[in-house]
């Protein structure tokens, strides 16, 4: 062989190495949408990284947000795994094929809600976590302004909280979405729609995010903020003056859930990534960023300033129903349409 053709040949191996070096590492990556806080967010990207080798690609949105974006990229599926945020939309997600089914070896560890979900959903969501909605109040800002401490739904309608609550747009929040479909299986859809429109009244601001209210209560930017529990409770034992409240008509919870994303580009590194997730060890990470969730593994750790969904008022909360798309897509545009309009 003469000179030039060692070169090509060369060339070429090099080329080949090269290719199979690239095709390697596109293989271990991970493209992670997540709903959940962003610091818990960053630690399961990170966290995973460091457990497996992949490298996570890792956007945060709400829960509103991300089916929104896995709907909109459904012809060329961008994400692999969707983490985090309230089980309706990932309901939603599964009814209209943007989710696939997968059993995952760690279900055997898993409590019963959490299979629950599963099986709702044909597979194609599991239960990561659980926790029961309410709302918080800054206690400071409450006192300054003499106003009453309030203990049920009904209070946060009285007008001397006028401009005093705050919650997220059920568009876009899954905690938001969860509040109108709870007050509705709480009163009765006619009532429930005539406290939203009380509600609306009252409030100073719809926010993108489901957590924004009770973090504008924690630096004193906004009076009561309605939010899962264990966001009011994070603002607590931060050392804010956040109370927490479980309404006293009872009240709807969330299964914070899990999904692999429909035609996702990395669908080996999808599945470790969900069994990892499973895992108590990595559940009980929860707690280094101050996550009060009841995790969904049985043995994983939970902190005493959890709330104790035990001691609450849970109602019968109907997920197949309200995580189907068309209840989903028709409260929503009721709210649009008789409440959101309204003037405050």
């Amino acid at each position: 062989m003469n000179t030039f053709g060692k070169i090509t040949l060369g060339f070429a191996l090099a080329l080949s190495a090269t290719s199979a070096s690239v095709s390697i590492a596109s293989a271990a990556k991970l493209t992670l949408y997540c709903s959940a806080q962003e610091d818990w967010c960053q630690l399961m990207a990170r966290g995973f990284e460091e457990a497996s080798g992949i490298k996570v690609n890792l956007t945060r949105k709400s829960s509103g947000e991300t089916f929104a974006q896995i709907k909109a990229e459904e012809a060329n599926p961008k994400g692999d795994v969707w983490w985090g945020g309230t089980g309706d939309p990932h309901l939603q997600a599964a009814e209209e094929g943007l989710s696939e089914p997968y059993v995952s070896p760690m279900r055997a560890k898993l409590n019963g809600w959490a299979v629950s979900q599963a099986k709702s959903a044909d597979d194609k969501t599991i239960g990561i976590y659980s926790g029961a909605l309410g709302y918080g109040y800054n206690a400071d800002l409450l006192n300054a302004a003499g106003l009453p401490v309030p203990a049920c739904w009904k209070d946060l309608l009285k007008p001397e909280y006028k401009g005093h609550v705050q919650m997220a747009n059920p568009n876009s929040s899954g905690t938001a979405y969860t509040t109108l479909a709870t007050i509705v299986q709480l009163f009765g859809e006619d009532e429930g729609f005539e406290f939203m429109k009380k509600l609306h009244v009252n409030i100073n601001q719809y926010t993108k995010s489901g957590s924004a209210p009770i973090k504008a209560a924690g630096r004193g930017e906004n009076t009561i903020g309605i939010v899962f529990m264990h966001d009011a409770v994070k603002q607590a034992v931060s050392g804010f003056p956040i109370k927490v409240v479980a309404p006293c008509e009872g009240t709807g919870y969330e299964i914070g859930s899990m999904s692999l994303i429909k035609g996702g580009r990395n669908p080996e590194s999808a599945k470790k990534f969900y069994d990892w997730a499973l895992s108590a060890d990595v559940q009980s990470r929860s707690l280094e960023v101050k996550a009060f969730q009841v995790m969904s593994n049985m043995n994983a750790k939970s902190s005493p300033s959890a709330p104790d969904l035990s001691t609450i008022k849970l109602i019968d909360y109907d997920f197949k129903k309200y995580g189907s798309s068309a209840e989903r897509k028709r409260l929503l545009k009721k709210w649009d349409d008789e409440v959101s309009v309204l003037p405050q």
